[in-house]
């Protein structure tokens, strides 16, 4: 799945971005727990350059404990300070002031021995549309003072945000890159919600996701469709979904897009369990489980 999508707004954030990096003591970087590395933008490692960097898996709560374990060992290999979150509920979020305190502590040592006066510790959030960071700035705020949707791209604007005399936060506007170059990031990014259904092919996103889940989360699927048995392959789980549910179009033929909407919109609310759309050991896979098939 190809996906050309770079709104002008964008472009003009990653600009917004650079400049006001001077600013900035310690940059977070929030990515989607279900898919960490799909959820990082290309573009972050230069732009943030050498800032301490907070990584924060946000929407813990709807991904894998121990799979979310094994990304936490994947980023402390690389020497990135790691947090599961979960932004709408709080669980987690206590934790990120004294980690940015600990990733500041040079900064504040070296103003101190330069006699200049203490300050707040300046904070960067970034990350892809719909990653959660509008949830997590109200969170830190205690207050609403960014807009929150369940629709990519609704930050569209920088703000900062005081708490007090701690930590000023930065919002800026999802940054997502110009194109899709693995097709499998494309997909695992559909199937979690992060790019507008208007520009997705739900049964292709559906097909991966399915498959995902017949190798890693059969049983979920068993459980959650009544499935006396799992069938062969995905496009008969698909149909078999489509029969149970009763997407079905004239003749009694299945509604294929119907059907791999309602299993996109059961998978991203929860109702299949926690779920991680990928494992560090994907990316090293030359045949990533799921890629792109189409219905003849």
């Amino acid at each position: 799945m190809t996906i050309q999508w770079f709104p002008g707004h964008m472009a003009k954030a990653r600009r917004q971005v650079t400049e006001k990096l001077k600013q900035i003591d310690v940059v977070i970087e929030l990515l989607d727990a279900r898919l960490p590395l799909s959820s990082r933008n290309p573009m972050i490692d230069e732009i943030v350059s050498e800032k301490p960097r907070l990584i924060l898996l946000n929407k813990a709560d709807l991904a894998d404990e121990k799979v979310t374990d094994e990304w936490v060992r994947y980023f402390r290999e690389r020497e990135l300070r790691t947090l599961p979150i979960d932004a709408l509920s709080g669980k987690g979020v206590n934790k990120l002031p004294e980690v940015c305190r600990e990733l500041a502590a040079d900064m504040l040592a070296k103003r101190a021995e330069r006699g200049m006066q203490a300050r707040a510790i300046r904070i960067m959030i970034l990350g892809i549309p719909n990653v959660g960071k509008s949830s997590l700035i109200n969170r830190l705020a205690k207050r609403a003072v960014a807009q929150t949707g369940d629709r990519p791209a609704v930050t569209k604007a920088q703000q900062w945000v005081k708490m007090g005399d701690t930590l000023e936060l930065l919002d800026t506007p999802g940054i997502l890159w110009p194109k899709f170059e693995d097709q499998m990031v494309g997909l695992r990014l559909a199937a979690s919600g992060a790019i507008k259904d208007e520009l997705i092919d739900f049964t292709e996103v559906a097909l991966f996701a399915i498959s995902y889940m017949m190798h890693y989360y059969p049983e979920r699927l068993v459980e959650r469709f009544k499935l006396k048995e799992m069938p062969t392959d995905r496009v008969e789980l698909l149909e078999t979904i489509g029969k149970k549910r009763g997407c079905l179009v004239a003749g009694g033929q299945i509604d294929y897009d119907k059907a791999a909407e309602l299993f996109l919109r059961e998978l991203r609310s929860g109702k299949l369990g926690t779920v991680t759309l990928e494992r560090p050991v994907d990316w090293e896979m030359d045949e990533p489980i799921g890629k792109p098939l189409t219905l003849s």
